[in-house]
């Protein structure tokens, strides 16, 4: 039997949150949000902005998906960070998967285009991701 509190009852839970609302303030949290968003639309985008969507529709879905995904990750990281900030790690997972998805999928058809936009758009992902993540190690490495 845990004879842990659960962290409702924690009686640092208010400044918790505001460390961590604080942290969600900064310029670069800001930025980095802001370019998870930027880099999963541009993901979700691409196959039709470049135009394979038409002769590679497993990557396709699959862009889309990832990049729906990393801009939900990026909107509710700028809406609430205090309660999303655990999940952060899945943004540059996600945009890892999208640099290396348009190689290891099969049906995929490597043009310059598909390989460009997902490379691009997958470091643009782990970069803002890794930017997500730096302000909760921030606010654990000053406690």
């Amino acid at each position: 039997m845990s004879s842990s509190a659960p962290i409702a009852g924690h009686p640092d839970l208010t400044e918790m949150r505001m460390r961590y609302e604080r942290a969600s303030e900064t310029p670069t949290a800001q930025a980095a949000d802001g370019f998870t968003v930027l880099g999963g639309l541009f993901v979700a985008l691409s196959p039709w902005i470049t135009g394979f969507a038409a002769t590679t529709p497993s990557l396709a879905l699959n862009n889309l998906v990832v990049g729906l995904a990393a801009t939900v990750l990026g909107i509710s990281f700028a809406a609430a960070y205090h309660r999303t900030h655990g999940i952060a790690w899945t943004s540059p997972v996600l945009g890892v998967w999208t640099i290396v998805a348009v190689f290891i999928m099969s049906g995929s058809v490597m043009t310059t285009s598909t390989v460009l936009c997902n490379v691009i758009g997958g470091a643009v992902l782990v970069l803002a991701g890794a930017g997500t993540m730096a302000p909760a190690f921030a606010t654990r490495a000053s406690t």
